[in-house]
């Protein structure tokens, strides 16, 4: 067996009162803020980067897949490269084993020499004093060499148990030599005698009290024995247990080293062999050979204790484990992770080559023990792992090692179903790596990927909604508040975190989506009552709840494609999921961000016509909607929610007749007629009056008859803005100008101080301008074209002041670069949603008949 020595190791074992893990996970969710009065600047900001990730694009223009689908995927600024800190601890364990080695070579060389050399040939002869020293040692010696390896062994079983017993055992029974050194150091510093115990050391007595009390609810095996806590005899338990033998060895080595000290120099030193007569030649080499064996076992003893030396002063005096622990940002609970990453390094680098311990790092070592039976070291490898994965330093490396190992991956998703409240931590940092990990673009399909992860994160999702009596009612939702003993609104948090992460990848949606249960889940989550949004001092984790839960519920109505268009009809069958966000409409003027996201997700809803017709006919939807989009009173930070409003209400408009009988009920005309005056509204306002006029109808446009008042404004928009602006100006006047007589239309040019030839020059410059569909403003040329004709139907002269113009060749050369980008009302990607119902050849067609008839 391979001879070893082994040393104990003197930590002070501090363990800190209980992180609040909301304000953890708070923090994990990169560029997000609460919404309350006491953080305005947050929402702000936040409110911009919503603004800025989206840009100017909405459904009303095609988007690329980029663009389409922009997520607050994690761009964690680049830190520096650092130097792994446990390399000091495996360079610390390489130069210890030349010193292991190099004296366990000397004393097997000196017991070699002494039984074959000095008991072989001159046990005889020898003196009763040398003979008798030189049994001593060897047996001290051989004794020590052969129970070195053992050492190691009871040494490393007694790091297996983190759990109370282990953790009390080893700071009570913490090493005696640190104390001898201690009182040295008090000699030479009589003032640390007096001195007062620190307000550190105070909290950290009540600290170990409330850690001790966690973990005797820390699981064990039933079924099995843990081996530090093996009693090898039926009496004397406490001295026999295996975690205590290794002491009981360690002070034997330290005793049998000094005793070898003292009986080789005693000997080297009187060099007192007994007289060698002459002639005698059988004692001729004896004085020689002497010399030899007790150099030899001075040199191997000398060779221990300054390796005992050197353990000493690198761990006590130089404190490396609280060093590396503290570089690694284990936190003080990380010095049991890093006395037993300092074992496994040591045992390497003895058994086998000095260089073996130099292979391992700290990430490698946490996934080998996260693959362990042991609970134990399960959690020692969890907790590494989850600090590397959030630590800003090394996350990177950490995460692309996890990413690329399949069987970790899958090791963690398996964690997120442990339910076992001895298990939380073990279940928290699980899923607080996953989380991380699906930050990165690259692993989301990794996670997502591996059967039955979609369920596994559902588990961690907690939410209690009571069977009903009947299939003619629901069960009620029952808040589940954290017990004493889990924390379930943490992994409420964690869930959320991850499935929005995940979500940020097409494909990932729909698994999400065809997950049972998952969505009715998610969804209840959106809810928050009036006391809930209106509170002041409410409770930051329960507005993160509902904050996370729009997110995602967002990216996954945002989808494109199929895969979306399945998604929307899901989301929008669930009963609760218009209401709820009717609530945060309703009462949540606090609270501007999730305002947004729910505006946000009824506008990506109402991309179908079914939904369309659910969320208009979902009472006071509507009126929340025109209420935050029309309020001037509006805070300038709050801007991008009035935008957002009117873009929904825009949407809800097309292609609903229902939809725009129930928006003039509600007396909102003239005030979206004077929006068109302020910059900030004009667009969205203008969408909402063409829609309103195209789809209301013709036969019931009395109802409409007041947006005529519109004219002036819309004439001298044309004139005098480009780009959307312009585009949804001339479509809202192609609309209006139809409703009119000519009187009406010759009195509407006339308050603008517009004439019609210098509106037909502009309508031929817009086509001049736009040779090609843009993506931008994709029905620009329709609304221009659809203008023109109104003209020349209604007043003969426009068809020659076209003609003079050049309008002929402009409409010839927009017959030659039509595209499909010009035939759909809205886009989801750059896929056309709600095609026209009339093509723009057909109005090509119509204008260029005008032309040439008249």
């Amino acid at each position: 067996m391979t001879k070893t020595r082994i040393h104990n190791l003197n930590i002070r074992y501090y363990t800190p009162s209980p992180p609040n893990p909301i304000l953890n996970l708070i923090h994990m969710d990169r560029g997000s803020s609460l919404d309350d009065d006491t953080s305005v600047h947050l929402q702000i900001n936040e409110l911009r980067k919503l603004s800025e990730t989206c840009g100017s694009n909405t459904i009303f223009e095609p988007q690329s897949s980029c663009e389409a689908r922009e997520c607050n995927a994690e761009s964690v600024p680049s830190a520096p490269v650092l130097r792994a800190p446990e390399k000091k601890l495996t360079l610390f364990a390489l130069r210890l084993s030349i010193f292991e080695k190099s004296a366990t070579g000397l004393g097997t060389l000196g017991f070699i020499w002494a039984t074959v050399v000095l008991l072989g040939g001159f046990a005889i002869t020898l003196d009763k004093t040398d003979f008798w020293f030189i049994t001593i040692i060897l047996l001290i010696e051989g004794t020590r060499i052969f129970s070195r390896s053992h050492e190691l062994e009871w040494q490393h079983q007694a790091t297996w148990s983190i759990t109370d017993a282990g953790i009390s055992s080893f700071r009570a029974l913490r090493s005696s030599s640190h104390i001898l050194i201690k009182a040295v150091k008090q000699t030479f510093n009589p003032l640390s005698l007096i001195r007062k115990p620190s307000h550190n050391t105070r909290e950290v007595t009540k600290v170990d009290h409330l850690h001790v009390e966690r973990w005797n609810h820390s699981r064990t095996p039933t079924r099995t024995w843990i081996s530090s806590d093996v009693p090898l005899l039926p009496y004397g338990k406490w001295v026999f247990l295996s975690r205590n033998i290794s002491k009981v060895l360690y002070w034997l080595q330290l005793f049998s080293a000094t005793a070898c000290v003292v009986l080789s120099s005693t000997r080297l030193v009187n060099h007192n062999y007994g007289e060698v007569q002459k002639g005698d030649s059988d004692k001729r080499n004896r004085q020689s050979a002497l010399n030899i064996f007790y150099a030899l076992a001075l040199a191997e003893a000398l060779l221990f204790l300054t390796e005992k030396a050197y353990w000493e002063w690198k761990v006590i005096y130089c404190k490396l484990l609280e060093e590396v622990n503290k570089e690694c940002e284990l936190g003080p609970s990380g010095m049991v992770s890093i006395k037993r990453f300092f074992y496994d390094a040591y045992s390497r680098c003895v058994n086998g080559s000095i260089f073996d311990g130099l292979k391992m790092d700290m990430v490698t070592f946490a996934i080998d023990l996260l693959a362990s039976s042991s609970p134990d070291e399960q959690l020692i490898g969890a907790r590494i792992l989850r600090q590397f994965a959030i630590s800003a330093r090394y996350s990177d490396d950490t995460l692309q090692k996890i990413g690329v190992n399949l069987s970790v991956v899958e090791r963690l998703v398996e964690m997120l179903n442990w339910k076992d409240p001895q298990e939380e931590e073990i279940r928290k940092s699980a899923a607080e790596i996953l989380s991380k990990l699906a930050g990165k673009r690259q692993n989301c399909l990794r996670v997502a990927g591996i059967p039955g992860a979609m369920e596994s994160i559902s588990s961690l999702l907690q939410t209690n909604r009571s069977s009903g009596d009947g299939a003619d009612e629901i069960g009620e939702k029952n808040l589940i508040l954290d017990h004493a003993n889990y924390s379930f609104w943490t992994f409420n948090h964690l869930g959320l975190l991850i499935l929005k992460k995940l979500a940020c990848d097409h494909d990932n949606c729909g698994k999400i989506g065809s997950t049972r249960g998952l969505l009715p889940k998610i969804i209840d989550f959106t809810h928050a009552g009036e006391k809930l949004l209106r509170d002041k001092n409410v409770a930051p984790s329960q507005i993160l709840t509902v904050k996370r839960s729009l997110q995602l519920v967002q990216l996954l109505a945002s989808t494109t494609g199929a895969t979306g268009k399945h998604l929307r009809k899901e989301i929008s069958e669930v009963v609760f999921t218009i209401s709820n966000i009717r609530d945060i409409l309703r009462h949540g003027e606090r609270h501007p961000t999730l305002q947004k996201l729910s505006i946000e997700i009824l506008t990506n809803l109402a991309l179908e016509e079914e939904a369309r017709e659910r969320i208009g006919g979902t009472g006071g939807v509507l009126k929340e909607l025109f209420t935050i989009f029309l309020n001037q009173g509006m805070p300038e930070h709050r801007n991008q929610v009035r935008r957002s409003a009117g873009e929904a209400l825009a949407m809800l408009a097309l292609e609903s007749r229902a939809n725009c009988h129930r928006i003039l009920r509600l007396q909102v005309l003239e005030r979206l007629i004077a929006a068109l005056e302020f910059p900030m509204l004009r667009v969205t306002a203008a969408r909402i009056l063409r829609n309103l006029c195209t789809y209301f109808g013709s036969d019931c446009f009395y109802l409409l008859k007041g947006v005529i008042a519109a004219a002036p404004t819309v004439l001298k928009a044309i004139m005098s803005e480009e780009n959307k602006l312009q585009e949804v100006m001339v479509g809202l006047a192609a609309q209006v100008f139809k409703h009119m007589t000519s009187n009406e239309s010759s009195i509407m040019f006339e308050r603008a101080g517009i004439k019609e030839e210098e509106l037909a020059k502009a309508l031929v410059q817009i086509l001049e301008k736009y040779i090609h569909p843009s993506a931008k403003v994709p029905r620009i040329r329709r609304f221009t074209i659809e203008l023109a004709i109104w003209m020349m139907h209604d007043n003969v002269k426009n068809v020659y002041i076209f003609k003079d113009l050049g309008m002929k060749k402009e409409l010839e050369g927009v017959l030659e670069t039509t595209a499909e980008l010009e035939s759909f009302n809205i886009f989801s990607g750059t896929v056309g949603l709600s095609r026209h119902t009339t093509t723009i050849h057909s109005l090509v067609e119509t204008a260029l008949n005008l032309l040439k008839d008249q």
